[in-house]
């Protein structure tokens, strides 16, 4: 794969339900939510209230909570995390970073599932904060050779689109150190809500970035990048 890896900017984001139960919800958005509960029920317990916990992979009844990137000089990882209780803020300074210094042709995005959930998502949010899309986001009339973003997860499919492999296993397979060793996506609600730890939440985010970025290394049979290299800014 012959990418310079300089180019590229990794992410990962981490959400959160709009609000922390279902009984805060407004009257309008709990009829919206019991229509969509509706669709997602597979038991005869999975009411509203119950399959609230999960509203956080949508973008239309969650929210942000942090966006953690990384980049590659000099073969050293810098990390860097935006994380706030105010969405409209971290998404502000995510898209001065795009705007301002990844903003050429050449630029590209790099996350695990994230043609299907990161980047649409962040994309979706920045439009509900009343907020400009950055060039290498907007994908609006671009064709598909056009839309500057790579998928770790696509890239490891080499065509088969049935097949879905979590960065969990695939660091598993390249004996990659695991993100998930201290929490893992289905229990980042609960820490943001009760245990009101966001700064553990963005440590978790920021194992992922790395993760995806050992993962691309992997892929480009090039050797990972030892832990004394990897700063967080």
């Amino acid at each position: 794969m012959n990418i310079d890896i300089k180019n590229i900017l990794f992410l990962d984001i981490e959400t959160v339900p709009m609000c922390a139960e279902y009984s805060q919800l407004s009257d309008r958005f709990k009829k919206l939510w019991d229509k969509k509960s509706d669709r997602l029920a597979k038991k005869e317990d999975d009411t509203p209230e119950k399959l609230f916990e999960r509203a956080g992979i949508y973008s239309e009844f969650g929210r942000i909570i942090c966006i953690s990137v990384g980049f590659v000089k000099d073969n050293k990882l810098r990390l860097k995390s935006f994380f706030s209780h105010n969405e409209k803020e971290l998404l502000t300074d995510f898209v001065s970073l795009c705007n301002n210094h990844y903003n050429k042709e050449k630029n590209l995005l790099c996350g695990h599932n994230a043609k299907e959930f990161d980047f649409p998502y962040i994309a979706r949010r920045i439009l509900v904060n009343n907020l400009k899309i950055p060039d290498i986001l907007n994908i609006a009339d671009k064709k598909p050779w056009q839309v500057a973003h790579l998928d770790t997860m696509h890239l490891w499919r080499f065509g088969d689109y049935k097949n879905y492999t979590s960065l969990e296993l695939l660091t598993a397979i390249f004996d990659i150190p695991t993100p998930k060793d201290d929490i893992d996506g289905s229990q980042v609600a609960n820490v943001y809500w009760k245990e009101n730890d966001i700064e553990r939440i963005a440590r978790y985010c920021e194992k992922d970035v790395t993760a995806v970025v050992q993962l691309f290394l992997k892929y480009q049979g090039k050797p990972l990048i030892e832990q004394e290299d990897i700063i967080i800014t």
